[in-house]
């Protein structure tokens, strides 16, 4: 990575650890929202007499435009400056965070959660590599390794707090308390050291594949919430389904003009060219065009599961915010203490065997999770499916991470990285949006013990046939060890 600023920070020294905790700070108010907002859906909901479908947009508002602009988030802090970019991305992800504490309706709280999106588009790309390119390399794993575990523990105790926020004070304060973290950051920019990629100066912006990847989406997810009320064949369905089609089949004739990042291609008028959000030359490996489809069917089955595990915990089994939030904590602390050794094992075996492993576990997991019903008790009929459920989380997270940087050239690895977890974030966008639809749930259900449970169980089967569809692709593909390099068209 060539950068304007030598990188030298170390982690005893004032700057190093100013910028780590800044970093941390800006992580960990993305990743609380990740945590509390689904725990909070039942109340917001009653609170704000909305319908099912105002509850899936406040999920897929923020999911939407942050896995639509995170790559484009990414770009922008490499060409003007990762800390100035980060820092927008804090203050903008602040404010929004009091217009959702503050939205007197649905529709205003799922208007500021998309805006609120952009703002984590911003920052999440900056915190890692403002760590990325101002610390010495002998210094570089430390302080990631420190990044990556007190952000875990901001998503540990995410349940803890948001539960306890959520039934003590209002479901407002998941929102409020990003302020407190917003202005810890602001007090450490000082800190933080400016970087840019030399590479990316004379480039121009993929504004165009933002904007059809972004409407692309939306089209799409709005027409699966919508047609419960309206009705597949409804022309308020028919037309925002088939504008997404179009956009996201004129997105990826506009990533096949263009070059790839950085590179300093002219068009016609001598101007740099715009380089693709999503490089075409990717998708000629085939190992990573599959880990994509793979991460697409997994992910999208994760999304689904939590979105209707705590819904089902409150509004079918009686759990308060609190309990429903630390009923998952079992997830959390698996992947907090077992995901370096997963990583390690596939360094050692290879990523395959976990990637087939780590989905049939999660898969059977949910099955398990059909024994959440009526006054479910924790030990026997909860923790059973999410213990096993964390397993197979354990197995694959860390190991699919290595072999999508192994399925690509070294130089292409940011990317490569940034469209995986796209895909990921897309994945739940999708089956948050669409489960609900193809169990028939809408209007006031998630607040009908009986009509939920059924969708609930439901669901399940879905998600667990998605789980069991990526353990089979798993299968077919032949997944590069850490040491390999990849081969154009490997499979």
């Amino acid at each position: 990575m060539v950068t304007e600023t030598a990188p030298g920070l170390r982690l005893g020294t004032a700057r190093g650890r100013g910028t780590l905790v800044a970093a941390v700070l800006a992580s960990g108010m993305a990743f609380l929202d990740s945590t509390v907002v689904n725990v909070a859906l039942p109340k917001l909901g009653e609170d704000l007499h909305a319908e099912m479908s105002g509850l899936q947009w406040v999920v897929n508002g923020y999911t939407l435009t942050l896995a639509a602009f995170v790559l484009l988030g990414g770009a922008l802090g490499d060409r003007f400056g990762r800390r100035r970019v980060f820092l927008i991305g804090v203050v903008w992800f602040a404010l929004a965070s009091v217009a959702c504490g503050f939205a007197p309706s649905i529709e205003l709280l799922v208007f500021a959660r998309i805006v609120q999106g952009v703002g984590a588009a911003l920052l999440v790309p900056g915190s890692l590599a403002m760590i990325q390119a101002s610390f010495d390399p002998a210094e570089r794993g430390r302080a990631i390794g420190a990044w990556s575990g007190l952000s875990g523990v901001s998503t540990a105790v995410g349940p803890f707090i948001g539960g306890w926020l959520i039934d003590s004070l209002s479901w407002r304060w998941i929102f409020f308390i990003n302020i407190p973290l917003a202005v810890g950051v602001v007090l450490c920019a000082h800190w933080i050291p400016e970087s840019r990629s030399l590479a990316a100066r004379n480039t121009r912006f993929d504004i165009a594949g933002s904007m059809l990847g972004a409407l692309g989406l939306a089209g799409i997810t709005y027409a699966l919430i919508a047609a419960p009320e309206h009705g597949l064949g409804s022309f308020t369905v028919l037309l925002p389904f088939l504008v997404g089609i179009a956009c996201l089949i004129s997105f990826v004739q506009v990533e096949k003009r263009r070059g790839e990042p950085g590179v300093g291609h002219a068009d016609r008028d001598g101007r740099p060219r715009r380089p693709a959000m999503l490089p075409p030359s990717l998708f000629t490996s085939r190992v990573f065009t599959l880990l994509n489809i793979y991460t697409l069917f997994v992910y999208g089955a994760f999304g689904g599961i939590f979105f209707f595990l705590v819904i089902q915990l409150q509004s079918v089994s009686g759990y308060s915010a609190l309990e429903a939030g630390i009923a998952t904590l079992p997830i959390t602390l698996l992947l907090l203490i077992g995901s370096a050794q997963s990583g390690a094992l596939a360094t050692r075996i290879g990523p395959r065997p976990q990637l087939v492993l780590g989905p049939l576990l999660c898969a059977a997991g949910a099955l398990l999770l059909h024994l959440v019903g009526p006054e479910a008790d924790y030990i026997t009929r909860v923790l059973p499916g999410v213990l096993l459920f964390g397993l197979g989380l354990m197995a694959l997270v860390a190991p699919l991470t290595s072999a999508v940087l192994a399925a690509v050239e070294d130089e292409h690895a940011g990317v490569a990285s940034g469209v995986n977890n796209t895909a990921a974030r897309a994945a739940s966008l999708l089956a948050v949006a669409a489960l609900p639809l193809l169990v028939g749930l809408s209007g006031a259900a998630y607040a009908n013990p009986v009509a939920f449970d059924h969708g609930f169980n439901q669901a399940l089967w879905w998600c667990a046939g998605l789980l069991v569809v990526g353990g089979v692709l798993a299968l077919l593909v032949r997944v590069p060890g850490a040491g390999e390099r990849p081969r154009r068209g490997q499979d």
